[in-house]
């Protein structure tokens, strides 16, 4: 059982690499863009560093994932579950929930009404926003709910 659980923790580790190089390395391919449902090439300038430290993230989770199935096969069983476990979870805890966030956006319907200098303001507050909100930056901004 155990060689069968870093088997499909060495895959999840593949995928990680995987993704590392679509979001680090190959962002600026429209191919990178299809994959991520990306538009062009102004959507993907704007998401570029977004996507730059995101692979880097899933390339950790990939590195902490074999170096614990190195030492769980080298001998050091305890120290290798440990971080295999940890590696793991971590992808699992940041993997998409769809079911999650029909609920989060349900509950965040309405929470924020208005935006001024990109900050939200509870529902009711007074606004000098236009119909077109911007941040500081003078990037339009949407609200994340």
């Amino acid at each position: 059982m155990l060689i069968a659980a870093l088997v499909f923790a060495g895959l999840a580790a593949l995928i990680h690499v995987y993704i590392f190089v679509l979001e680090s390395l190959r962002f600026d391919q429209p191919a990178t863009w299809r994959v991520f449902g990306i538009p062009g090439a102004a959507e993907a300038e704007l998401m570029r560093p977004w996507a730059y430290n995101q692979g880097f993230y899933n390339l950790f989770l990939a590195i902490g994932t074999a170096v614990g199935i190195g030492l769980s096969s080298g001998g050091n069983h305890d120290a290798g579950l440990a971080l295999v476990t940890f590696s793991c979870g971590s992808m699992v805890a940041a993997a998409p929930k769809p079911a999650r966030s029909h609920v989060f956006r349900a509950r965040c319907s309405g929470l924020v009404s208005t935006w001024e200098n990109g900050m939200p303001l509870s529902p009711g507050a007074s606004s000098r926003a236009s119909s077109s909100p911007r941040d500081v930056s003078g990037m339009s901004v949407r609200p994340v709910c």
